[in-house]
């Protein structure tokens, strides 16, 4: 497929880490030892300090405590046998690493070793059906020349790619002779009703130490995030990359080899799937980003039925409307919306009409170009409102009709839309 040249859509998160091989190591040390902190009180008639004793806990705390211990290990029992540890292995020559939360290996390529392939990284995923079909994240499993899924009772084996969309970083595969016993689809929730400070736990494979549970909670909703480029099996991509919307930001810990795994609610059903960290040294520092369910849904069942998914394409670049923006472009205040930063040559807003920002030779914004307020009757303050829209009311040949902003009149323009390029 031909690549159509995109501008950036909104500024990139620093340090996002993406893919399944960024190399990993795991440092241990020595614990420090405990330090009690005794209260000291000044006794009458006496010089002399005395430690006070500690206070006995309070019984409702210390019930609280227990009930929420009780309530993660039941959310272990029920949730681990559905998430699975991956392998990949790769022919050297073909192997290209993409960077991110896969965890690498070591290569060892014997001279018995007639096939050439070698390990190359570890990754997670879950059950999604008593089929053997098993969701993970497109950048875990691709390029790989085979794939070994491990259960959570220790037993592997060998599994195919069913389908991979890398423009959401999703991919399903499917296991060869497993025992339905082993097959316990993941129970899958509604990433929409989440809200930030719901606790969650997140399940995986961090640095190849499978079946591992941390715990956290969600730390914001609707962050937005970029998907990698394909080196899939038809070859790789021409290095287009789309927003995914609506993404669970949380600080459970999320380490490399979590990627593909399970982030759960209180209940145990699946709102995320662990994609990105951002981290200026590749392990987790508190800020890690799941695909959220809600698109998982959506995706998996077209990758299981076609091998692929399609979603809907507008052929824009653009950044939302900012205060600096309104003040540097002579924009009447207040605005909200989207500024057409380009419009994809053939694509369905060319054809629409919609009209770009002009640059001069320097890059400094010299036309204002169209501001989109809204998409079919809804204000659109943010441009990660326009594709979460786009993602979750629209089909490929839909019309939508946009709300613009064109040389402080407002207009309405209807689209067609088209099929986002396939990476």
């Amino acid at each position: 497929m031909k690549s159509t040249k995109i501008l950036p859509v909104i500024v990139a998160i620093a340090s996002l880490i993406l893919g399944a091989c960024s190399g990993a190591g795991l440092a241990l040390g020595a614990a420090a030892p405990a330090v009690q902190s005794n209260t000291y009180k000044q006794s009458a008639g006496a010089g002399a300090p005395l430690a006070s004793a500690p206070e006995a806990p309070n019984s409702e705390t210390a019930a609280d405590v227990a009930a929420l211990q009780s309530s993660y290990e039941a959310i272990y029992q029920k949730v681990n046998p559905s998430v699975v540890t991956i392998e990949i292995g790769s022919r050297p020559a073909d192997f290209n690493p993409q960077g991110g939360l896969g965890r690498r290996g070591s290569a060892q390529n014997g001279p018995g070793n007639q096939s050439q392939i070698v390990p190359s990284a570890e990754g997670s995923g879950f059950i999604w059906d008593s089929a053997g079909h098993i969701v993970t994240n497109n950048h875990v499993v691709d390029g790989a020349a085979r794939i070994t899924v491990t259960f959570s009772d220790g037993s592997s084996y060998d599994a195919r790619v069913v389908g991979y969309d890398a423009n959401t970083d999703l991919a399903v595969i499917q296991v060869v002779g497993a025992p339905s016993s082993l097959l316990t689809p993941m129970t899958v929730g509604d990433s929409t009703q989440v809200k930030v400070g719901a606790l969650v736990v997140a399940i995986g494979n961090p640095f190849g130490l499978a079946n591992t549970m941390t715990t956290g909670i969600v730390s914001a909703i609707s962050r937005s995030i970029q998907a990698g480029a394909s080196n899939g099996p038809n070859g790789p991509s021409k290095g287009q990359s789309f927003s995914i919307p609506d993404v669970i930001q949380t600080d459970a810990a999320i380490n490399p080899g979590n990627s593909g795994g399970v982030l759960v609610d209180m209940n145990g059903t699946l709102i995320g799937v662990p994609s990105q960290i951002e981290s200026p040294g590749g392990s987790n520092s508190g800020i890690g980003f799941a695909i959220p369910s809600a698109i998982v849904s959506q995706v998996a069942p077209q990758l299981i039925s076609k091998g692929v998914a399609v979603h809907s394409y507008l052929g824009i670049a653009g950044s939302t409307v900012t205060p600096d923006a309104i003040r540097s472009l002579h924009l009447k205040d207040p605005i909200q919306g989207i500024l057409v930063a380009s419009v994809v040559a053939g694509g369905p807003a060319a054809a629409a009409g919609l009209k770009p920002a002009t640059v001069d030779t320097n890059g400094v914004p010299n036309a204002v170009g169209d501001i989109i307020t809204g998409i079919d009757g809804k204000a659109i303050a943010r441009f990660e409102d326009l594709v979460s829209y786009l993602y979750t009311n629209t089909q490929p040949g839909q019309a939508v009709v946009l709300d613009i902003l064109r040389a402080g009149k407002q207009i309405q323009v209807s689209v067609t839309l088209g099929t986002q390029p396939r990476n």
